[in-house]
């Protein structure tokens, strides 16, 4: 029988990522697909970073990551704050490493966009009047 971590969650704006860890060969799926056809070469990076703080970890299991809503960077950000929070549930000294780098990493982006108001094209845009 194999041993599954997880789920672990990350958050970002609206986009919420589930990721499940298995026992593999350092496989990464988002949604199914492999990460090389997700996004460009920024957005991959973003999501590798955290699995450079446990590389013999990251190297002897698969990450299985179900993501929902969010934009691609907003994706790319909740699937790091996920592997992050994975990684951090193994080791305490990597979880202290983590801490070290990037808090955001393993606390998450509060940040939400604002609320849209009743009669505004936007959260903080009033409609133009013309006066004369």
């Amino acid at each position: 029988m194999t041993k599954v971590l997880g789920p672990f969650v990350g958050k970002r704006k609206t986009a919420v990522a589930r990721l499940v860890v298995r026992p593999g060969t350092g496989r990464i799926f988002i949604n199914n697909q492999p990460l090389e056809y997700f996004g460009n070469e920024i957005v991959r990076a973003k999501i590798l970073t955290p699995l450079y703080f446990n590389e013999k970890f990251w190297k002897s299991h698969d990450f299985d990551v179900k993501v929902r809503g969010g934009g691609v960077v907003a994706i790319a950000d909740a699937v790091s704050f996920a592997i992050a929070r994975a990684l951090a549930s193994k080791s305490e000294a990597v979880k202290q490493r983590i801490k070290e780098y990037n808090r955001v990493l393993l606390a998450g982006d509060p940040r939400q966009a604002e609320p849209k108001k009743p009669n505004r094209y936007s959260a903080r845009r009033f409609k133009q009047k013309s006066y004369r």
